[in-house]
């Protein structure tokens, strides 16, 4: 990486001068002019030192990758930022350095046209694509973001659908293993993430004071709470348990492995079809406890704790007003 470190200090100091160019031109061009000349100037720069310092767009990527595993990303993550980034960069044959934004744009909207993605999904490659330019620019590589006049595609506000105390119950009544039934309880009690819920381990559950212990995204740690029911159906549960496996959830067949997601989705899915119930999987437990938390009262802050969502922005997602208690408000208030 000896010539990453040369181009950085190279960049670094022509940054320096163009600021010191600008500022001591701003008092005699006007507004337009100067930012003729800052384009002028930077398409000059860039042109030289890239001559003289060519680094392949796989060690950028590399780079970026090895910064995002440091801030904690989880390997579900990177593969996502290595997948989007290397299907730009092998449609868009240029230096990073050198991509436009009319570039990004013209390669979003094929994108779209030949896959005929969703906007959301559009929206979520696009997101990827700036964080990768957003770290450039932060590293020096880049003066300017090329996504910095791409902004967030628009998308349906689609009011989610979460589970129903009947269907929660029929679940619970139709569980034909303890191990089921205790999943369906704490995803439905804590709310957490299914990757947090296969994780734990037995050691980490705290019977008596019926809390336990996740580690959410980029392995933040918190505590999370679980009802009686939980409680009640964990401790048969693992008593009823036969092999030496530390995971809390396990296969029910021999070697009795730690259960994956996949496994858990799996379950789900199944019983729900069979209930006739409409789309079980474990993220609708917890937008279904967020939505019946926030319904109850709880105050969002708490319920973003809860969740662990480092914004709030993302908690009120989850949020789902409940049309009873519109109309009850209604009739309340304006009666």
């Amino acid at each position: 990486m000896k010539d990453a470190g040369i181009f950085r200090k190279e960049y670094s100091s022509m940054e320096d001068k163009i600021v010191k160019i600008l500022n001591e031109m701003s008092e005699y061009l006007s507004i337009t002019q100067m930012k003729k000349l800052q384009e002028v100037i930077l398409k000059t720069f860039s042109e030289n030192t890239a001559s003289k310092v060519e680094i392949p767009n796989e060690d950028f990527l590399k780079m970026f990758l090895d910064a995002k595993k440091i801030e904690g990303c989880s390997d579900r993550t990177l593969l996502y930022y290595k997948v989007t980034v290397e299907h730009l960069l092998s449609q868009i044959k240029t230096s990073v350095r050198k991509i436009t934004t009319e570039e990004i744009r013209a390669y979003l909207a094929d994108y779209q046209k030949n896959s005929k993605c969703s906007n959301v999904t559009i929206d979520n490659i696009r997101r990827n694509i700036s964080s990768f330019f957003s770290w450039l620019e932060e590293e020096d590589y880049i003066l300017k973001s090329p996504m910095r006049r791409i902004h967030k595609i628009r998308t349906k506000t689609v009011v989610k659908s979460v589970i129903t105390d009947e269907g929660i119950e029929k679940l619970r009544d139709n569980c034909m293993e303890i191990r089921d039934l205790a999943i369906i309880d704490l995803l439905y009690s804590t709310g957490i993430r299914v990757g947090e819920l296969v994780n734990l381990n037995i050691d980490d559950i705290d019977l008596e004071g019926r809390e336990c212990v996740v580690y959410g995204k980029g392995d933040k740690e918190r505590r999370v709470y679980f009802d009686a029911k939980s409680k009640v159906h964990l401790m048969r549960y693992i008593a009823e348990r036969k092999d030496a496996n530390p995971a809390l959830f396990v296969t029910l067949d021999a070697p009795h492995d730690r259960l994956k997601i996949s496994g858990v989705e799996i379950r789900l899915r199944q019983l729900g079809r069979r209930l006739e119930l409409e789309r079980i999987h474990p993220h609708k437990f917890r937008r279904t406890m967020a939505t019946r938390a926030i319904d109850k009262g709880m105050p969002i802050e708490q319920v973003q704790k809860i969740l662990g969502h480092s914004q709030i922005d993302t908690t009120m997602q989850y949020a789902m007003v409940n049309q009873a208690n519109v109309k009850s408000s209604h009739q309340k208030y304006m009666s």
